[in-house]
């Protein structure tokens, strides 16, 4: 090959790696500014659960002398959350949910302070015997909470949340067992197992309206847009509001769930 085919074919190959390059440099650029803005775009999941838990006091007191019984409740939970991603590994999240939390018990208590009506009158004093306690509460939760991504398909989260409580219910009944009338060493009273005999309470009206807590969980991707996972929540103030002694404990809702998402963007 002569010497002028070969400047010929060196010039053409320099144009051509003059006219790529850019191109390639250009599309990397944008390729890189892709992936910045969607990592500083919020991202949207959809979340549909099952809460299990009750409201229960710190360490089980010695008036709560066991748990005959625990039935399980239609505690769903259905929520939108929103999250963005600060850094590589951090964001935050927060959203709104729509959350069931109750629990039905039986337990059988001793010398545990109660109110209660039985046969039209109302009757204080300390009571020994079984005690069946049916809650139900509805109400919208919006958690604030710091993501950590654990690896392309894992991410824990924690952070507050409040909730308002739109519906609520704190009711039930005594019974085969026996009251001390307004002290531990008073008139003995006896209840019944049936509808005539026992006591039966309501405390709906002094519970709260709203509920502060602490939430963690995580959250396991198994496909492009469809995760599960699960959390605890871990409410830090009671049920029932401060002005309420009647249950010498505060009682707080602790709940965990579990349950499938599905990321919209």
């Amino acid at each position: 090959m002569s010497s002028k085919s070969m400047t010929k074919i060196s010039f053409m190959l320099s144009l051509l790696m003059t006219v790529v390059l850019p191109s390639d440099a250009s599309e990397m650029n944008a390729s890189t500014d892709s992936v910045q803005s969607s990592r500083k775009a919020w991202n949207y999941t959809a979340r549909l659960g099952m809460n299990v838990g009750g409201t229960a006091p710190i360490g089980m007191p010695a008036t709560i002398r066991s748990m005959n019984y625990y039935e399980l409740q239609p505690n769903f939970t259905l929520g939108i959350d929103a999250d963005y991603l600060l850094t590589d590994s951090w964001g935050i999240l927060t959203g709104i949910h729509i959350d069931n939390k109750g629990m039905n018990v039986d337990a059988t208590v001793k010398n545990y302070h109660m109110v209660m009506t039985k046969g039209g009158d109302e009757l204080e004093g300390h009571y020994t015997g079984r005690l069946v306690t049916k809650v139900e509460e509805a109400m919208v939760t919006v958690p604030l909470q710091a993501a950590y991504l654990a690896g392309s398909k894992c991410r824990l989260r924690l952070g507050p949340y409040v909730s308002y409580v739109y519906s609520r219910s704190f009711k039930g009944y005594v019974y085969d067992g026996y009251l001390r009338y307004m002290n531990p060493t008073g008139e003995k009273i006896m209840i019944g197992n049936d509808e005539n005999s026992r006591g039966t309470y309501d405390f709906s009206d002094s519970m709260r309206r709203i509920q502060l807590g602490i939430g963690a969980g995580t959250d396991w991707q198994f496909g492009q847009r469809w995760g599960l996972y699960a959390d605890l929540q871990w409410g830090v103030t009671g049920v029932h509001r401060s002005s309420f002694k009647t249950i010498e404990q505060t009682l707080y809702p602790i709940f965990g769930t579990v349950g499938v998402s599905y990321r919209l963007k």
